[in-house]
């Protein structure tokens, strides 16, 4: 988008939030950049030059905003939507993978030579890996900064810095501040937050609508891996209304999160046994919740059904509720073929008890991670109160994810990534596609063999055998995914109902 200046200037003088992320305005007078709906007085035309990331703001010289902080804008909606390499490098960029294993690595994981990455890059967004991790460890560092009483060397190493020099002159150069001066200039409680703990917001593409995305996530919550809590993380504003919290899983240790909606914002409140973990829990934090998504897009494309327009326009904003660990949903996916949301939270409350990792929780509701496929590989079969069948397809599941004959992650490609599902023994279409929907985040996967979805659109007076809804929702793509949301919202199931009562109280027994 940033070559249709006419259009970002547009976006620019109308202070359009919808295009934050999308396009970053660097301001020749000034030397700053900032995002579309900076509040400050827009600049003339002339003065505008427009670059598709912050790292290729970074790169030409510019500094970050004081004022509109662009740094914390959403994501691209684009990594979302596509598939392609370029989408794919920056999914696994934004989950650490330049910092922890460098662009070698990143090279390996995509299948690419590193000539190849860098070239499609800096096509694209104007800069290449190393600068675009470099741009997410300065925002890493921000946030320590400004929310944390870490010592600043402490705060280097967290964000991925190699050395403490570096960290200083990177965070002077983008944000025309020294790391003191911006802990300085941070709200005085932000810094004095319990020690472990980090409190932050998640901005989000607005409208957003609650509901079906934590209702979701509360009713299907894993005993001991997931909860629904009365109590909202503290310290960043908004009515209370509870908090899903769960335990992560992640590259240097783990974490437990508590995620709670607000109208402009999530409230977020991490505790992590290694501060260096925080850019991807953050980053697993917002695919969970699917907060880049561009739901103005998708709303528009859905609206134009009118089967499903006035879906749309009861509660428009809906996301896909996904997940922080790839090969956990899997797993999930199989224990809850064919039985109620009661059995298949029992099932693997059981791999919990039995697999799990214990952590230590203070506030006392969570007890493990979910146990990882390599922790599952030996499980025994006759140990788990399920059909025959089904033990076979989890055992050769766990088994191809330990071997890592089967990858299920950021730089998954869709497409090939779902005919190796179906390859699997016990996999039909459905599960693949819930895999593709909620872990892969295939924003068009769709489920046209579900109860609930043929249920809901016989109701519409949309064609309810699979057939004929795949053919009808043709005109829904690239957002069928999305349309699922809303199908199943005419249902008075739990997981389309913002929880009231902490998890752990009766809830019902069947799903959609």
């Amino acid at each position: 988008m940033h070559t249709d200046t006419e259009r970002c200037v547009r976006a620019v003088q109308s202070k359009d939030a919808r295009f934050d992320g999308w396009f970053y305005t660097a301001v020749l007078t000034t030397g700053i950049y900032c995002r579309p709906s900076c509040p400050a007085v827009p600049p003339k035309p002339e003065h505008m030059v427009f670059h598709p990331s912050a790292a290729a703001c970074q790169q030409a010289g510019f500094r970050a905003c004081k004022r509109c902080r662009p740094d914390t804008s959403p994501g691209s909606p684009e990594w979302n939507v596509r598939a392609d390499l370029v989408a794919r490098t920056m999914r696994l960029i934004a989950d650490g993978v330049v910092d922890r294993e460098g662009v070698t690595g990143l090279a390996a994981r995509l299948g690419y030579s590193t000539r190849q990455i860098e070239r499609q890059l800096f096509a694209e967004l104007g800069a290449g890996p190393l600068a675009l991790a470099r741009a997410q460890r300065a925002q890493t560092a921000r946030l320590l900064v400004e929310t944390t009483g870490l010592p600043m060397a402490d705060v280097a190493f967290a964000a991925g810095f190699s050395s403490v020099r570096t960290f200083n002159d990177t965070v002077r150069e983008v944000f025309a501040l020294s790391p003191s001066e911006l802990r300085t200039r941070a709200p005085k409680h932000a810094a004095a937050a319990t020690p472990g703990v980090i409190t932050l917001r998640l901005p989000f593409r607005a409208p957003l609508h609650p509901d079906n995305l934590f209702g979701h996530l509360a009713a299907t919550a894993v005993p001991g891996v997931e909860e629904w809590t009365s109590h909202s993380p503290e310290g960043v504003g908004g009515a209370p209304v509870g908090a899903y919290r769960r335990t992560l899983r992640l590259p240097y240790g783990h974490g437990i999160v508590a995620l709670a909606p607000r109208p402009d914002h999530i409230a977020c409140r991490l505790a992590l046994s290694d501060p260096r973990d925080l850019t991807v829990a953050i980053s697993r934090c917002r695919r969970l919740l699917d907060l880049d998504a561009d739901p103005v897009a998708v709303d528009e494309r859905l609206r134009a059904d009118p089967a499903l327009a006035p879906l749309v326009d009861k509660a428009p904003g809906r996301r896909v509720p996904r997940t922080v660990d790839e090969a956990e949903f899997a797993v999930r996916a199989v224990l809850g073929q064919q039985v109620s949301t009661a059995a298949a939270r029992t099932h693997a409350a059981r791999l919990v008890t039995a697999h799990g990792t214990p952590v230590v929780d203070p506030e006392g509701g969570l007890t493990h991670l979910f146990p990882a496929p390599e922790h599952l590989a030996a499980l025994d079969p006759d140990a788990l109160a399920m059909p025959r069948t089904r033990r076979a397809t989890l055992t050769t599941l766990v088994r191809r994810l330990a071997d890592g004959d089967l990858r299920l992650g950021a730089d998954s490609d869709w497409p090939t990534t779902r005919a190796a599902l179906l390859a699997l023994p016990g996999f039909g279409p459905w599960t693949a596609d819930v895999i593709a929907m909620r872990a892969l985040g295939d924003p068009d996967a769709f489920l046209p063999t579900d109860l609930g979805v043929r249920r809901a659109a016989g109701a519409l007076g949309l064609p309810s055998t699979p057939s004929a809804l795949t053919t009808r929702a043709a005109a829904w793509r690239p957002w069928r995914a999305y349309a699922v949301q809303y199908l199943w919202a005419t249902d008075s199931h739990p997981i389309n109902v913002l929880p009231a009562r902490p998890a752990g109280e009766d809830r019902c027994d069947s799903t959609p």
